[in-house]
């Protein structure tokens, strides 16, 4: 049996397996180039225009890798551009917000205890935030602070900061989390598209045509260059957070993003000193794992909606026909005694839970109807849960949810 419901369910998970591989092609080849730049040597006989070298060994074979620092005099007739991996990591991640929090907006957008907003006006506030990021980033980035790299970092990590909050006052605490991370990802691949290529491109154009290419093209393109390698960790962790509450699932979870952002730096920062040979700063290490507990223990500090709240709260003609449909009181009985016990706002299926999974609520009316189309994919069409299904979910029930969700002519 197929209909919409599933179909669209698989086609966001084929989106996000394409964002997954091309993710880990971008990530990939931007911590082996910083780590290359770094351990380029010169080892005083080098080619003219070289600035270092590095043997490799991989694979069974030897890779002997040269740096110019503006380009050799000659082109030669193959040249490889490293581009692509950034460009289609943005397209599809931008697929994927779209189809989790465009799309699925009356769910997981907007949080009306937070913003009372339209979803429409939540989607617009989504995409203008991501482009007004980077015409800010991009304009600090060419103002004199492009001259002084600690202190435009220092400048960047306030305005992450910022949109870290800012994000938490509107969206819920999933689309908070996630849309940092579209954010500076967003920045991430536009330096590439904007930047680092348009000055590449000149470089080549400089060559073709006998000029001495200008080596502040260079310069420009290895700071952002830079930016990225130190952004990508706190995006990969932003990206993963919609799987676990315990990082999204609290009032404090933008101060939460904030400390993560300064694990990226000193993780990488160990790394960077020791690919460029300066030492292997363990302290890094400690100041990582300091942070890691504060984060630990940030996310059990326990705020947001109570149940009391939850229950006055009105439904939206969306919610109310899942309420109203046929067969609702059969699948509310089957949800609060196979499911609220993990997802309720205070969890007691376990002494060691502290958040709902994945920040699901399911304990009131209003709480089923609003995850009518999670409960129907995930424990009706399929049996992903209860997880092994410890609750003892029979068959006739999960029928019984498949077909309340289908009479509200919701697929």
């Amino acid at each position: 049996m197929y209909d919409a419901a599933i179909l669209w369910d698989w086609f966001a998970f084929a989106v996000r397996w394409l964002h997954v591989i091309t993710a880990m092609a971008w990530i990939g080849a931007s911590f082996y180039f910083i780590a290359l730049d770094l351990m380029l040597r010169d080892n005083g006989d080098l080619p003219e225009g070289a600035t270092g070298e590095e043997w490799e060994v991989h694979g069974g074979g030897f890779y002997n890798t040269v740096k110019y620092n503006v380009a050799p005099a000659r082109l030669p007739e193959h040249l490889t551009w490293h581009k692509w991996q950034s460009y289609w990591t943005w397209l599809s991640g931008a697929a994927l917000l779209m189809i989790v929090y465009w799309v699925g907006g009356e769910l997981y957008l907007i949080d009306a205890a937070k913003a009372d907003l339209a979803l429409w006006q939540g989607i617009a506030l989504s995409a203008a935030s991501l482009t007004i990021g980077w015409i800010i980033y991009d304009t600090l980035c060419k103002s004199r602070l492009g001259n002084h790299p600690t202190a435009l970092m220092l400048l960047l990590f306030v305005m992450l900061v910022v949109m870290s909050w800012g994000y938490h006052q509107v969206f819920t605490g999933r689309a908070a989390m996630l849309h940092l991370g579209a954010f500076t990802a967003t920045i991430m691949t536009a330096n590439v598209f904007f930047i680092i290529m348009p000055n590449q491109r000149i470089v080549v154009a400089d060559l073709k045509a006998g000029r001495v290419p200008d080596a502040k093209y260079g310069k420009i393109a290895k700071l952002r260059s830079t930016h990225n390698n130190y952004l990508t960790l706190p995006v990969v962790f932003l990206m993963l957070s919609n799987h676990y509450p315990l990082a999204f699932a609290t009032d404090y979870a933008w101060i939460i993003a904030a400390l993560v952002f300064l694990m990226g730096v000193t993780i990488r920062h160990y790394f960077n000193s020791m690919h460029a040979g300066r030492g292997r700063p363990h302290w890094t290490w400690a100041v990582t794992v300091l942070l890691f507990i504060a984060v630990a223990w940030l996310s059990t500090v326990r705020t947001g909606d109570t149940l009391e709240a939850a229950e006055a709260a009105a439904p939206s003609p969306y919610e109310a026909a899942f309420i109203q449909a046929a067969g609702f009181e059969e699948a509310e009985r089957i949800v609060l005694g196979r499911c609220s016990m993990c997802h309720a706002r205070e969890p007691f299926w376990s002494d060691t839970m502290f958040w709902a999974p994945k920040g699901v609520h399911l304990e009131t009316p209003l709480d089923i109807a609003q995850n009518a189309r999670a409960i129907y994919l995930q424990a009706g069409v399929s049996h992903a849960m209860p997880p092994a299904n410890v609750t003892y979910i029979t068959g006739e029930e999960r029928l019984a949810l498949i077909q309340w969700y289908q009479a509200a002519n919701r697929f």
